[in-house]
């Protein structure tokens, strides 16, 4: 995720495959939201050029699976998959105001996850509240955070592993760590998301799901960071992150791990 004072803005999400190895792929997707974020200013180029470009390249089948929003901000935004079976639509989203739209890791027009749904519930509500109340920026980034941590996984055995909630990881929005904590927290929006359906008779006939490599799940998982980005209509741009585990899954307490960042499109 990132956003520029060209007003170029980004956010990728994993998606979930069916092996390690093609969730890891053999290049980085930072690389993707890089190449959108570090393109030359001094050539304007348009949200639709870069991303049929990216279409267009095989690049883009060699990372691992993701969805890719980008666009300039205040602007219609679009987004993109990698492993969509119709790669080459584009889908357009920010194109009126009062827009509240989800994006996890599947395909953008994948209604199917709680946790998508209900995110969005949750954000027009936070910020209808918050306009009614009358309430200062701070408010609304509250307001947000409190969203993004909503935890809704059920509660599985005291020695449940994060793999054992794998399948549920689509329900929550917040996921919390889990898994061993004496070895490194693994991010999860950098660790391969990968597929875990309930098996149906096909499935357990050919041992599918049974082959599924989940040694990215050892050690401990959850969400690190909480991101919220404000953009007015003068182009003002308020980043707002919040910390909540050091790399050795040690949780900071809520405030110190804090960073706000402020600047306006287009001055330098």
């Amino acid at each position: 995720m990132g956003i520029t004072k060209d007003g170029k803005v980004a956010v990728l999400t994993n998606y979930r495959e069916d092996t390690s190895e093609q969730a890891t792929g053999a290049r980085s997707r930072g690389l993707i939201v890089n190449s959108w974020l570090t393109s030359a200013p001094d050539r304007r180029q348009s949200t639709e050029e870069f991303v049929q470009g990216m279409v267009a390249s095989p690049s883009a089948r060699n990372v691992g699976g993701f969805s890719l929003l980008c666009g300039y901000v205040n602007e219609p935004l679009a987004i993109v998959s990698n492993r969509s079976s119709t790669m080459d639509h584009i889908a357009w989203v920010a194109t009126e105001k009062g827009q509240t739209l989800g994006l996890s890791n599947t395909v953008f027009d994948d209604r199917s996850w709680p946790k998508i749904l209900e995110g969005e519930r949750l954000m027009k509500e936070a910020i209808a509240e918050h306009a009614q109340a009358g309430e200062d920026e701070d408010a609304l980034v509250n307001r947000l955070l409190d969203m993004l941590s909503i935890n809704t996984l059920p509660k599985l055995a005291e020695d449940a592993t994060a793999e054992d909630y794998l399948p549920y990881f689509r329900q929550s929005i917040f996921i919390p760590v889990l898994g061993a904590r004496e070895k490194s927290v693994k991010r999860k929006d950098e660790v391969p998301a990968v597929c875990v359906e309930s098996k149906t008779a096909e499935d357990a006939s050919s041992g599918q799901h049974d082959a599924l490599d989940h040694s990215f799940l050892q050690g401990a998982y959850g969400t690190q960071q909480q991101t919220v980005i404000l953009v007015s209509t003068d182009g003002r741009v308020r980043y707002f992150e919040r910390t909540l585990y050091d790399n050795d899954a040690t949780a900071i307490p809520i405030g110190q791990g804090d960073r706000s960042f402020e600047f306006h499109v287009g001055q330098r």
